[in-house]
């Protein structure tokens, strides 16, 4: 099928969301088990012990839980904090947390701490940027004046009144946040869940169908069992991406394809396809490619293709490239759990 389609469905009783392109899925959000602490959430924590030699601190969050919270200098410990969770924690880890907090919604971002308007790069119209800028200014006016606005990209062409009530909604409940210093530790605004993180973030471009109990229609659910295999399917070649406790490998093989191109061409498939399938499955840290043996001459190729893959990732990736052994090496932000830890044993499919 043609088009972008937003799928809003369920798995075991909890939200999931899926994006379809073209009949491709390429991004998947599904809410975790339990109450763990939800990537974007926001608390008042209590400053615990620094940690040497790793530039950060335990911090006190509710109901025991510690957080971790990178890279902050003259906190000591009993302070009150505002902070905002990065990531999902793994088993026995302390929670990400940042002091840098980003109140988002579909068309406004309001960043405390960071001053400044902005408007997304990608509205290349001169006329509308002015237009949004008049309302940017507009609303923020008598604002914190450390407290700053980036208007996303899906606000271009909507209707200004409703972009200036948006603001002045995150920028309500900034101040209000950042300014609740008093008590002990507490959940201060939830983090979305996976409808409204798709609602939110999956705005641009415009879907030509949102879909409520779309993923039996969309063949979501055939989808999601294929990331249930390591193997990933490139053609006549395939990549095998298997997460270990210490990094993520994959390996890319050439299959039954004998041709003297083959190997660039499974190698070049594979690093398409690579920021998507990390994605999906919710994969990231250190992430080592074992790619299929070509000559050094061809590597300056595979780093183009790697720079275009992974330059529109939302999540923050670093590219660190060749090893001495010949293999390539990236890592890429935890902002999610591993997909397999949110899926059941069983077989997916409509009704669960």
């Amino acid at each position: 099928m043609k088009g972008r389609v937003v799928c809003l469905d369920h798995i075991d009783g909890r939200e999931a969301a899926a994006l379809v392109v073209d009949g491709r899925l390429e991004d998947l959000l599904v809410d975790p088990v339990g109450d763990a602490p939800m990537p974007g959430a926001i608390y008042r924590v209590v400053a615990d012990r620094p940690m040497k030699g790793q530039g950060g601190l335990f911090v006190k969050m509710p109901g025991g839980v510690s957080g971790f919270l990178r890279q902050v200098s003259g906190i000591a410990p009993g302070q009150r904090i505002i902070v905002q969770v990065t990531g999902q924690a793994e088993p026995g880890k302390a929670v990400p947390v940042t002091a840098r907090l980003l109140f988002k919604s579909r068309w406004a971002i309001v960043t405390p701490g960071a001053p400044g308007l902005n408007i997304s790069r990608r509205i290349r119209d001169e006329e509308a940027r002015a237009g949004l800028q008049a309302v940017a200014e507009g609303a923020m006016a008598g604002a914190a004046a450390d407290h700053g606005l980036i208007l996303r990209s899906a606000c271009e062409g909507e209707d200004e009144a409703a972009v200036a009530e948006d603001i002045l909604a995150m920028r309500d409940l900034a101040a209000a946040v950042t300014a609740d210093l008093s008590g002990g530790p507490e959940l201060l605004v939830d983090g979305p869940g996976a409808h409204e993180a798709a609602w939110r973030d999956w705005a641009d471009p415009a879907p030509d169908e949102v879909a409520e109990g779309g993923f039996a229609a969309h063949g979501v659910w055939e989808m999601i069992d294929e990331l249930r295999s390591p193997r990933v399917a490139l053609g006549a070649g395939h990549m095998w991406i298997e997460p270990t406790r210490a990094l993520v490998a994959v390996d890319v093989n050439t299959g039954s394809d004998t041709s003297p191109a083959a190997a660039l061409k499974a190698n070049v498939a594979a690093a398409r396809d690579l920021p998507r399938q990390l994605r999906l499955r919710g994969l990231g840290g250190q992430v080592v490619v074992d790619f299929a043996p070509v000559p050094k001459k061809d590597r300056g190729t595979l780093d183009q293709v790697m720079k275009a893959a992974f330059r529109t990732e939302g999540s923050e990736t670093n590219l660190a490239g060749w090893t001495g052994l010949g293999l390539y090496e990236l890592t890429r932000k935890r902002d999610r759990l591993p997909l397999s830890s949110l899926l059941g044993a069983g077989e997916l499919g409509a009704g669960e």
